[in-house]
């Protein structure tokens, strides 16, 4: 074991990816703040969800990863701080949204939506309150009408928000609003349109592999053959791009690139093609992401396993 702290590679859960500056926000939010360390942990809170600028991508990073993490009086005194700023806004939409997404409904749906377009107000050009009301009409499961108008203005304003797309594709899913005719369409829209390295890189991978573990949680003679999915030639294809650009060293310069090569790392295990994956947990660096791994387990086990399997 090592003695102070993991060893660089050692496989661990790390939401805040590789960015530095956020894993140590993170790391404090955790914990409860001493005495007198409260204006101390709000400076740093504030610094690191302002410090990206008209980075959209690395905000919207730093903001899901804060926001759960992030309790009302926290919010409360950044807002009281920056009164006229959207920002303390946004995080309490987002933080409230988070919540709501895990206990499956948001106590007051509205007031998140009133501080959504509060903060659109106040900040015009960041896609962020978008995003929010986004995820807000997705747990609400308004019809698409309602839905498609707020995608457009998220998207005029950060037109390959990766956050704004996986939003848009878990609405689009069978399991919410959707069918996974209209998650194909979807895909098939963005596909000949996104920039190889873009944000949105990783998400026809993404509806590829929630189309496979749809297919597994089905059960039955379907459930077993799930794995010939991948061999699909669309499927097939998806897996060969990605593995000759994504672990190419600064390749996908994204927010959250490490997700994505972990969401890769996954999809080559499940295609069968474990020996493909090794350059890519190479690249991964041991930073593993809760999702896909904890699908079939502890996450970072599951990793280190097929991380093994794959360097033999």
């Amino acid at each position: 074991m090592a003695i102070f702290g993991p060893r660089r590679g050692t496989p661990r859960l790390a939401p805040e990816l590789d960015d530095v500056a956020l894993g140590r926000v993170r790391k404090q939010l955790q914990v409860t703040a001493a005495p007198g360390m409260s204006g101390i942990r709000l400076d740093q809170l504030e610094g690191v969800l302002t410090e990206p600028g008209t980075d959209w991508d690395r905000r919207m990073h730093r903001l899901t990863v804060l926001a759960p993490l992030a309790d009302a009086a926290t919010a409360d005194s950044w807002q009281r701080r920056r009164p006229h700023s959207g920002e303390p806004l946004l995080l309490r939409a987002w933080s409230a949204l988070a919540y709501g997404r895990r206990q499956g409904e948001l106590a007051d749906a509205q007031e998140v939506l009133d501080l959504s377009y509060r903060a659109a107000d106040l900040a015009p050009d960041d896609p962020g309150p978008w995003i929010t009301v986004l995820g807000v009409l997705r747990l609400l499961r308004r019809p698409l009408a309602e839905v498609l108008p707020v995608w457009r203005e998220a998207t005029a304003r950060d037109a390959w928000s990766r956050e704004a797309h996986l939003q848009m594709l878990g609405y689009l899913s069978p399991e919410e609003c959707g069918s996974p005719g209209q998650v194909l369409d979807f895909v098939d829209s963005m596909r000949s349109a996104v920039p190889p390295d873009a944000p949105t890189a990783g998400v026809e991978l993404i509806a590829l592999v929630e189309r496979h573990e749809r297919t597994v949680s089905s059960g039955g003679l379907n459930g077993l053959m799930a794995s010939g999915q991948w061999g699909q030639p669309r499927a097939a294809a998806v897996l060969d791009e990605a593995l000759a650009d994504w672990p190419r060293p600064g390749h996908l310069r994204h927010a959250a690139a490490r997700a994505d090569l972990n969401l890769l790392a996954y999809a080559l295990v499940r295609a069968n093609r474990v020996a493909d994956a090794a350059e890519v947990f190479a690249a991964v660096g041991g930073l593993v992401t809760a999702w896909p791994w904890g699908l079939g387990g502890d996450p970072v086990r599951q990793f280190a396993h097929w991380q093994s399997r794959a360097q033999l």
